[in-house]
């Protein structure tokens, strides 16, 4: 179930294995190359192209049929709570949508208890993972450079296309960062940035002149209805029912899955399929939701741990931005460049942690942009007509920002359960999200907040900014930075885990899970490089175990 990250990946791995599969999406069937308008002007949508509760990211952005709030789909949070839940309803999940930030993970980053003593350790090495980061990086087409710092491993040459240079903003940066002995590396992406032949779905690199987030006909970013998806369909062995609302996984008097039951979303009726075996990769939340409604009413399935829906994370996330005298009244010129940051600054004080100099245990990067585009209000004087347009060029390319997403220690009081009182329009009942954030993630904030705004002040800028509110009130909400992990997560031991090391669940022999749900912590580097890297591995294995006759 699912047709994202995952499931894309799932998918193409089994049927280039030779086994036929079903792939189950709840969303609608969706075309990049029909459906996407690359390059047409904010000012030909509606509203000018501004957000609205069905398109929260803009009327041109790739999400369809979903975002923070799906009709006859809800979600509840407990009392207290402030929890987000993105969910795409279209082929390919959120691949059509997403930052394509693929950091490789490190070794502290598998085995953050044995560092800190806090959360646990992965049932995995950064080692196990490394060659499916390499073939991974290859397969989805991903540029960058070396980064040669602690707990951030450089990828293999081979493994990666040519940077994109920095932009004007970004230069002035990362000299004024690396000035403060703060690193600045070049971002790794999934944009292609040299052509990829294939025959069956040949993706061309970026021609940088249109934002990402509006999907790419051309392939060069990665997202698996480009991809992954067509090259399944080409074997022959993959059939995709989309508009398929799955609701439980079924079993048998023994325990083992026997397939799964979905809703028709146009229809409402309900069906059930067969399978050998069932790959839940339905993001994050959704496979969560999936086997609470399963197996024992009250317990779910796959659930002798008591873990399943705990342990709940995301990125913590704020934002900094501050105008800077010395950009204004540049020369223009082309500033697009591929969509999202050239390059970013990656934790870099590891060894301070560890003597116990920071009052967090985890860490942040920044993400960061900067170009031409219409400046925002508080930078402009209070002028009209032929002055205000003097003033727009003067201020235009002259606003930077930096977006901190940091690492979150999974607590007690943040998870997910089924909601005793409320359904869907399906009849299926919906999850309740209890979310909070301690106080290292608060803090974790705060040294980010002074960090962004002493890089800001060595420029001369003028911080946009209000830094007197306390870290709490600029902290994304939960779900919001849409990295939601760890609530099937993976363990050693079947008592305090729901699956092993390879996502196979302990209690069910043939269901394995290969979204963020299996996470057994989440770095401050975004998720989804792993993500596929685990789905690999894992998908590899299941091939493997077909083979063996394991599921005859």
């Amino acid at each position: 179930m699912g047709s994202g990250a995952a499931g894309g990946m799932a998918a193409y791995t089994l049927t280039k294995a030779g086994l036929r599969c079903l792939m189950l999406e709840a969303g609608r069937d969706y075309d990049p190359q029909a459906e996407v308008n690359m390059l047409a002007p904010e000012s030909d949508a509606p509203l000018r192209g501004s957000g609205t509760p069905d398109k929260p990211f803009g009327y041109f952005d790739a999400t369809v049929d979903g975002g923070w709030e799906v009709t006859g789909e809800p979600y509840t949070s407990a009392p207290g709570s402030d929890f987000k839940w993105w969910r795409p309803r279209m082929l390919g999940g959120r691949t059509n949508h997403w930052g394509r930030h693929v950091p490789r993970w490190g070794a502290y980053d598998f085995k953050p208890f044995s560092r800190d003593g806090l959360g646990v350790d992965w049932p995995i090495s950064y080692d196990d993972v490394a060659p499916f980061y390499d073939r991974v990086e290859k397969m989805i087409g991903v540029n960058g450079g070396p980064i040669g710092l602690e707990n951030h491993p450089d990828s293999p040459a081979e493994c990666l296309m040519p940077p994109p240079k920095p932009r004007i903003p970004e230069m002035l940066i990362k000299a004024t960062a690396e000035s403060m002995g703060i690193p600045v590396r070049a971002a790794h992406t999934a944009v292609l940035t040299r052509d990829m032949p294939d025959p069956v779905a040949p993706r061309a690199a970026c021609y940088n002149a249109s934002p990402c987030t509006r999907g790419c006909t051309i392939g060069a970013m990665f997202q698996t209805t480009t991809s992954f998806l067509p090259q399944a369909k080409a074997t022959g062995k993959l059939t995709v029912q989309t508009d398929a609302m799955v609701s439980r996984v079924l079993t048998d008097k023994a325990g083992r899955a026997t397939g799964v039951e979905y809703v028709d979303r146009k229809t409402g009726m309900r069906h059930e399929v067969k399978a050998k075996a069932v790959v839940l990769a339905a993001g994050t939340g959704e496979t969560t939701r999936l086997l609470l409604n399963s197996g024992t009413p009250g317990r779910g399935l796959a659930n002798s741990s008591g873990e399943l829906g705990r342990n709940l994370t995301d990125s913590t996330g704020a934002s900094f931005t501050a105008y800077i005298p010395g950009l204004a009244g540049r020369p223009r010129y082309n500033e697009d460049g591929i969509g999202g940051q050239h390059i970013y600054i990656p934790f870099w004080l590891y060894e301070q942690q560890k003597r116990g100099e920071l009052d967090f245990a985890r860490g942040y990067h920044f993400e960061v942009w900067g170009r031409f585009g219409v400046p925002s209000s508080n930078v402009l004087p209070r002028v009209w007509g032929a002055d205000l347009k003097k003033a727009v060029r003067q201020a235009s390319g002259a606003t930077i920002g930096m977006a901190l997403r940091g690492e979150m220690i999974p607590n007690k009081d943040t998870y997910c359960e089924i909601d005793p009182g409320v359904k869907d329009r399906f009849g299926i009942p919906v999850l309740r999200f209890a979310f909070r954030f301690s106080q290292h993630e608060i803090n974790q904030v705060a040294h980010g907040r002074k960090t962004a705004h002493a890089i800001f002040t060595r420029m001369g800028g003028r911080i946009l900014d209000d830094p007197t509110l306390p870290p709490e009130k600029i902290m994304a909400a939960g779900g919001e930075i849409i990295h939601e992990l760890g609530t099937a997560r993976m363990g050693a031991d079947k008592r305090s885990s729901v699956v092993d090391g390879y996502g196979q669940a302990w209690d069910v022999d043939n269901l394995a899970l290969m979204d963020g749900a299996i996470f057994a912590s989440g770095a401050h580097k975004n998720p989804t490089l792993t993500i596929l890297a685990l789905a690999l591995r894992s998908s590899e294995r299941l091939a493997a175990r077909f083979k063996s006759g394991a599921f005859a």
